[in-house]
């Protein structure tokens, strides 16, 4: 079973396959990811486990199955408390340096889990089995964490997966908001790296529910290419790597302002690029669709323009709390156009400017 891609890390290479069905070879791919490992260890989201689960075990021999655990399903997972449940199942599985942990869920799943393996004895083998579309953008790249109270994502650490197991069946149970929330990301990517794949989106996209088959297989190709291409020239996030946050820096202030877990990611991240491309508008002079965009998203089902029911003053502060800020000043993922990405601090009376006067439409 070839890989579909090939992601180059500092540390090692690893492959992702996708493929319908593949989650009933999930041994097979183990061993050829880590041909000598000495145990598996799951970590699933409850969900994912009652529908999936047995495929998953089913794949080992009788005699080998792995042990698992289940993590509540949503944001609130992503804690220290649920961080230490983990470790201490880790240990009491008797998990070593070859053991591989299998993060098996949506973008929450793989963020705990893969920061449990990042830290169990100073760093284990893990592989992402992604059962959400937003999976498909945080399971590659090595970023793993777990959330403080105070911020979305400030816990963690870099630690690539040694393989990605991408079952597009799986996707099939989603709820219309998770298909959403993860198509924000693909859009994302489209938009930090070239208008030939926008306008493929906009062509071949326009009814999330019929999304499937080889359609949906190029969809995650593309955007999983995307983000492969610019992690690989950047995988700390020292410079470039920053441009996969285009709408973010709003978007996760506006997911800390409502609360984790009140709105999904691909919502406020959705908000977040239409005001970023508002941003990149007013400050570059930036010749962009943002009507065609604005359009787009809603017939999809977006809603749009999430600030507007926040306190500016508070989504400002949230900003400050960014990862790109510096010295308390708040930097931005803008476009200069379509594929043309760049990091520019933005001044706050401009912030508030934007976020407290009515959208032009």
């Amino acid at each position: 079973m070839d890989e579909s891609l090939l992601i180059h890390s500092a540390s090692h290479s690893y492959p992702v396959w996708i493929e319908d069905g593949i989650r009933h070879h999930t041994a097979e791919l183990v061993r050829k990811a880590v041909p000598d490992y000495t145990k598996v260890f799951i970590i699933a989201d409850e969900n994912v486990g009652k529908l999936y689960i047995e495929d998953i075990l089913s794949s080992f021999p009788a005699e080998s199955r792995p042990d698992y655990t289940l993590l509540p399903a949503g944001e609130m997972s992503k804690s220290f408390a649920e961080y230490e449940r983990l470790i201490t199942e880790c240990l009491q599985q008797g998990l070593d340096r070859k053991s591989v942990i299998l993060a098996f869920g949506g973008g929450v799943t793989g963020d705990i889990a893969g920061f449990t393996a990042a830290t169990y004895m100073r760093g284990i083998p893990f592989i992402q089995i992604p059962t959400t579309l937003l999976a498909h953008d945080s399971s590659v790249g090595g970023k793993t964490g777990i959330n403080h109270p105070g911020a979305k994502n400030m816990v963690g650490a870099f630690h690539p997966p040694h393989g990605v197991i991408y079952d597009p069946e799986m996707l099939r149970t989603l709820p219309p908001e998770e298909w959403r929330s993860g198509y924000a990301e693909v859009v994302k990517h489209a938009l930090i790296s070239d208008k030939p794949f926008l306008n493929w989106l906009m062509e071949n996209v326009q009814d999330l529910s019929l999304l499937q088959g080889e359609r949906l297989k190029e969809l995650l190709k593309k955007s999983i290419q995307v983000k492969a291409d610019v992690v690989q020239k950047d995988e700390r996030e020292s410079g470039i790597r920053a441009y996969l946050n285009f709408g973010h820096t709003l978007g996760h202030a506006l997911e800390s302002y409502a609360g984790y877990g009140k709105l999904t990611h691909g919502e406020a991240v959705a908000s977040g690029m239409i005001f970023a491309v508002r941003l990149s508008r007013a400050e570059l002079n930036a010749a962009l669709p943002e009507n065609e965009l604005r359009k787009y998203l809603a017939s999809l089902g977006y809603r749009l323009d999430l600030e507007k029911e926040a306190e500016a003053v508070k989504l400002i502060q949230l900003m400050k709390k960014d990862k790109k800020t510096a010295g308390g000043r708040i930097n931005f993922v803008l476009l200069e156009e379509v594929g043309r990405p760049v990091l520019k601090r933005a001044a706050e009376e401009t912030l508030l400017h934007l976020l407290e006067n009515e959208v032009a439409k």
